[in-house]
């Protein structure tokens, strides 16, 4: 199979991953409020059970990611990181109890940890100029899952049967669901992924610049090159052998370090210091906290919310879902577009604007809601748009820009390090805002807060929210 082929459907398989992680939490998300209900669980279990998938993702997404960084494999994580969703969504399905949901809920968010490597492994095999436009890609395909989503639901709540001992039913059906969907991912991973390094995309467009290209990017001379070949140059470095025709002998090894050197040990010269406590790096960091915190707190309320003031069910919700999904999709291929055009510092500071307008909105009007349903239902739908409008510029922008001003050796780990900075986010929003969602302005007040810190943050650090000029260690300069 040609290189090119095999890095299509390595790439849509990832994109397949990140959907089935969007569905899952599309399907589960709008019923496992009432399901919790049905098993007499006190209204603080909703962001227990949330923050016990968040939670879980946190501890093993660094762990994954140091593996791929020290292997170089990311296929065998993602098949062992799949178990632990397929057996969490069987104990959703069984559902005796709270503590059984609860635990459902805390062994599946395993699974999410291999998105640290995934990310280090797309860092590792796209260009930097492409990078925006891959992860919008892939963000979209989960963003693509959550739309989709609720349209299973729709089906998925008609559910009433038994299958053998097992009760099938509205609640218990998104679980066994997921476990099937899950176990398809496991053939098309072992059939469709590849570990092999994948040339960056160039694209049609400079396909007749390829040759020219490699010629720029590459020595044309190694030290383990045959020597006795024709041509000369004129000032040789040291230890380095011509080479006929400036073409790399058929038999020579491609020009990579060796694998003692540049595989074995990427940490060699890791700095937890050098690399993490950077001013623009814990801007990027902070960023990714804060959104999710607000996101989650929001998501966490809503259900609560629409069942109080509009008394809304599993299948309304499941549509609000779904145009959601179709706002967020749109949002994501309208900033593919503008990444290619603009700085994604610039991307970022459009994104946190319309998450501060947001905030305004809803704390002004949904803290304590106003007027009869009409007026009500407009002001819910305002803020919940203007919530979703702003999450792809910020989630893109600082996804990529984190992957460029971070050492490309070890961007499984440093993806595992984020990952887990919104696993806590993903863990203290719920549980912040199942405690008080009979306290609005409490909550929404201290959201608004830390997106105030936040946009002073980058506002002081605007200037250094750009790609380094080389991504490897600090240490590795000195060579």
């Amino acid at each position: 199979m040609d290189p090119q082929r095999r890095r299509n459907l390595t790439f849509f398989t990832i994109g397949l991953v990140f959907l089935l992680s969007g569905i899952e939490y599309a399907v589960i998300l709008p019923t496992i409020w009432r399901y919790l209900q049905t098993l007499g669980a006190p209204p603080y279990f909703l962001g227990l059970s949330l923050s016990a998938f968040s939670f879980s993702g946190l501890l093993c997404g660094p762990l994954f990611g140091l593996i791929s960084d020290r292997t170089r494999t990311t296929k065998k994580i993602i098949l062992f990181a799949n178990c632990f969703e397929i057996v969490g969504n069987f104990m959703y399905f069984l559902g005796y109890s709270k503590w059984l949901l609860l635990s459902s809920r805390l062994v599946a968010g395993i699974g999410i940890g291999a998105g640290s490597s995934i990310f280090g492994f797309l860092t590792r095999n796209t260009a930097p100029e492409d990078r925006s436009t891959i992860f919008a890609i892939v963000m979209a395909c989960r963003q693509a899952g959550l739309l989709i989503g609720p349209a299973f639901n729709i089906f998925l709540r008609l559910c009433d049967f038994q299958l053998g001992p097992f009760v099938v039913n509205k609640y218990t059906a998104p679980g066994i669901f997921m476990c099937l969907l899950w176990l398809l991912l496991q053939l098309v991973v072992l059939l469709m992924f590849w570990d092999v390094p994948l040339q960056p995309s160039r694209g049609p467009a400079k396909e007749e610049d390829e040759e020219e290209e490699e010629d720029e990017g590459r020595p044309l001379v190694q030290p383990h090159d045959l020597t006795g070949s024709y041509g000369t140059l004129s000032t040789p470095p040291p230890r380095v052998q011509p080479v006929a025709n400036g073409n790399l002998p058929q038999n020579s090894p491609p020009p990579s370090p060796p694998l003692d050197q540049g595989q074995s040990s990427p940490f060699r010269r890791f700095s937890v210091r050098r690399e993490f406590l950077r001013e623009e790096v814990v801007v990027l960091l902070t960023a990714q906290f804060i959104t999710l915190f607000n996101q989650t707190a929001l998501e966490t309320m809503v259900t609560p919310l629409t069942q109080k003031y509009f008394n809304f069910g599993e299948l309304e919700n499941s549509i609000m879902y779904c145009v959601c999904g179709v706002e967020v999709i749109a949002g994501f291929v309208f900033v593919r577009w503008l990444s290619r055009r603009v700085a994604e510092r610039v991307v970022l500071a459009v994104g946190l604007i319309l998450c501060n307008i947001s905030c305004v909105w809803c704390l002004i009007f949904l803290a304590n809601p106003q007027g009869g349903f009409p007026w009500q239902l407009g002001e819910f739908i305002t803020g919940v748009f203007l919530q979703v409008l702003g999450l792809p510029f910020v989630a893109v922008a600082q996804v990529s820009l984190f992957s460029k001003i971070t050492a490309e050796k070890t961007q499984g780990f440093s993806h595992g390090v984020r990952r887990s900075v919104g696993g806590l986010a993903t863990i203290f929003g719920p549980l912040w805002a199942g405690g008080l969602t009979s306290s609005l302005y409490v909550m929404l007040g201290v959201m608004m807060a830390l997106l105030a810190l936040l946009t002073i943050m980058m506002a002081f650090s605007y200037e250094r929210l750009v790609e380094r000029p080389t991504v490897e260690h600090a240490g590795d300069s000195e060579e």
